[in-house]
């Protein structure tokens, strides 16, 4: 039997010089979506590498492709490898954070540390509920704008915009076209399972809960970090879109993560 093609490589941003950084993003965003404000700051302290899922960024679609967390784990690191990287810390973002845990558990001589933001666990019917309606309002952009006002932001920052913010930021997420990935992602985000193997993680890790989240509750947060042997669970009052609501206290915490990597395990979980 033929052994069928190696997939075409991911397109990737990198960014920057030093140790190495790669970063996984969540479903239905980009690199440039979900870590875009981050990157020069990141890049300033590490060679980043930030691939874009298939159907998202950069990356083009690849229809009737299954995807799985496999996948992109091994895909993600092949990207790493394409630069030049030998091992990197690791931070990933909503679906990110379990496509990170399966490169820790995957690839476990490469990561250094590891920082999950967001992160999907698996397990949750509320998620798989949540994914599913916004697969099928991808038809309908304007309440697709309105979900993700409701589910995606936080509470406290939707209810303090002021009225014509408020009505600007409607407006251009209705008018936002949708990857062509979103549909897989999503279906991924919502069945992903990461907690059998969360134990075999053992590298110094920081969990991210954002406690306002309404798409991917505090609880899969906490059962990363529960999870996890010796991981830090720390709390940031925000939606599931922190780079977008509180990213000045984001930014020192993924300052501090760096800071902390360099520091050695004992920095780390300190």
């Amino acid at each position: 039997m033929a052994t069928p093609p190696a997939p075409a490589p991911l397109a990737r941003t990198v960014r920057g010089t030093g140790p190495g950084l790669l970063l996984a993003h969540g479903a239905g965003g980009s690199v440039h979506d979900n870590w875009g404000p981050l990157l020069d700051d990141l890049a300033a302290h590490r060679t980043v590498v930030a691939p874009d899922y298939p159907g998202s960024g950069d990356s083009p679609d690849e229809p009737g492709t299954p995807h799985s967390l496999d996948e992109l784990a091994d895909r993600l690191v092949a990207a790493a490898d394409a630069a030049g990287l030998a091992d990197f810390d690791l931070a990933g973002y909503s679906l990110g954070a379990a496509v990170a845990v399966r490169i820790a558990t995957r690839h476990p001589g490469r990561v250094r540390s590891l920082l999950l933001l967001a992160g999907v666990a698996g397990g949750s019917r509320r998620l798989r509920l949540l994914a599913d309606q916004a697969i099928a309002l991808t038809a309908y952009p304007a309440l697709l704008a309105d979900h993700s006002l409701a589910v995606t932001f936080g509470r406290t920052w939707v209810e303090e915009l002021p009225a014509a913010r408020f009505d600007e930021l409607r407006a251009t997420l209705a008018a936002t076209p949708v990857p062509a990935g979103f549909r897989w992602q999503f279906e991924l985000a919502g069945r992903a399972d990461v907690r059998a193997e969360l134990a075999r993680v053992t590298v110094p890790t920081l969990v991210v809960s954002t406690t306002e989240d309404g798409l991917v509750p505090p609880e899969q947060h906490r059962a990363l970090a529960l999870g996890i042997p010796g991981a830090r669970l720390t709390e940031l009052t925000a939606g599931h879109l922190p780079m977008v609501e509180r990213l000045p206290e984001l930014r020192d915490l993924l300052l501090g993560f760096l800071a902390d990597a360099d520091g050695g395990p004992d920095a780390a979980r300190a």
